[in-house]
């Protein structure tokens, strides 16, 4: 009788443990680095292209929208600029892709800001998908995931908001404004795009209504515990799809020639749309024998990278490798976007002891120049970077003590 008590205990204790586990949101420093970094990236090059806009996605692109419309329903693809062919709808997404990329950077109403950031990263890139240069399928991917995750607990104005104790205004009024949209534009949920839009709609308001009127209800408590699983599965999936990323591309590169004989940066070197600095490239290309250990170097490293993630150490070295190598890639090869997505995927797996670090470094001299730094809130920690960065209990700062 005694061991079969002692064995419920143990098994209570156990799916206390997981529940826990699964309930708490994880990773909120990385998930706000992500959030900050892409919206940051594509926010730029949205600037960087507005004089060339038309262009490249609206009424003078070369793609026409009839052919645009064609691919996007074989391809069962998404995009707002289909709703409407008119100029002036198409500066309106632009314009709005734009504004929701500001204002997911800052972490004002994260929850629909990054609904509308997915939106028009989709509508953008699906509109023209033969523009891309490797970085519209990360902007595509990492959009439609960052929805998922609770980026704004950390770094933010809403976690500001929050522990201030402000009141929500905007929020119920920019979900009552998003559902008119809605119904304005896309009518009745489908089993498309149509419906998953409709059901983040109804997740807000859902959401909204239980802190309006059960904020102390289990149910309360049983949407956060919902919310802290869809984040944490988030979270792994971008994790994976970051792994996915660098092994598919290192397994290619193996099953190339140019790869196998090392020769494939120095023919890189010499294409005339890879090369912004022309006697910078000429220089590198010099040395046959440090190209082909880069080349050789860059196999291996993307090769190697999911299975570095068992071990701490070697993990943190080879983020800074990679990172210094996409930097690389974008002075010399000139593919700044491309190369500024990849950093922000590799800093997804910095260790949070880092991001503390820097989070105090920057309060204390530029937010509190000549004070000291103010200790971030409490947050539960991550588990590691086997899949970020794994916690062992929550240290004093607010996450892991590494």
């Amino acid at each position: 009788m005694t061991k079969r008590l002692t064995d419920l205990t143990d098994l209570t204790e156990s799916i206390t443990r997981l529940t826990d586990l699964a309930t708490r949101t994880r990773f909120p420093y990385q998930a706000a680095t992500v959030r900050i970094g892409f919206s940051l990236v594509f926010a730029a090059f949205l600037l960087r292209e507005w004089p060339h806009r038309r262009t490249l996605y609206g009424d003078h692109n070369p793609w026409s929208q009839e052919m645009a419309l064609r691919v996007i329903g074989e391809d069962q693809a998404f995009t707002a600029l289909a709703w409407w062919p008119g100029h002036w709808w198409f500066e309106t997404v632009y314009h709005g892709t734009l504004v929701a990329a500001l204002l997911l950077m800052v972490g004002w109403r994260t929850r629909a800001t990054s609904a509308f950031f997915m939106v028009g990263v989709l509508s953008l890139e699906f509109r023209a998908p033969y523009l891309g240069d490797g970085g519209d399928s990360v902007f595509i991917t990492m959009a439609i995931y960052l929805v998922l995750t609770r980026c704004g607990q950390v770094w933010s104005l809403d976690a500001r908001r929050r522990r201030t104790g402000a009141a929500d205004r905007s929020g119920p009024l920019l979900w009552q404004l998003a559902g008119v949209l809605l119904g304005l534009v896309l009518g009745l949920p489908d089993l498309g795009w149509t419906g998953l839009l409709w059901a983040l709609w109804a997740a807000s308001g859902l959401r909204f209504a239980a802190d309006r009127w059960f904020p102390r209800h289990e149910a309360r408590t049983v949407l956060d515990g919902l919310a802290a699983m869809l984040h944490n599965a988030g979270m792994l999936v971008i994790a994976v799809q970051i792994c996915f990323i660098y092994a598919t591309a290192g397994w290619y590169k193996i099953q190339g020639s140019r790869w196998q004989d090392g020769s494939a940066l120095h023919f890189a070197l010499h294409l005339d749309h890879f090369r912004p600095w022309p006697a910078l490239s000429d220089l590198l290309a010099a040395g046959m024998i440090p190209v082909v250990l880069l080349a050789y170097a860059t196999v291996v490293v993307q090769v190697a990278f999911p299975f570095t993630l068992a071990s701490r150490k070697i993990k943190n070295v080879l983020l800074a490798v990679m990172m210094a190598e996409h930097a690389g890639i974008a002075i010399v090869l000139g593919l700044p976007f491309l190369s500024a997505a990849m950093i922000v995927c590799d800093a997804l797996f910095l260790p949070t002891a880092l991001l503390l670090g820097i989070d105090a470094r920057v309060r204390r001299r530029v937010l509190r120049p000549g004070g000291a730094a103010e200790v971030p809130a409490a947050v539960p920690a991550i588990p590691d970077s086997r899949s970020p960065e794994p916690a062992r209990a929550p240290a004093p700062s607010g996450g892991p003590g590494r």
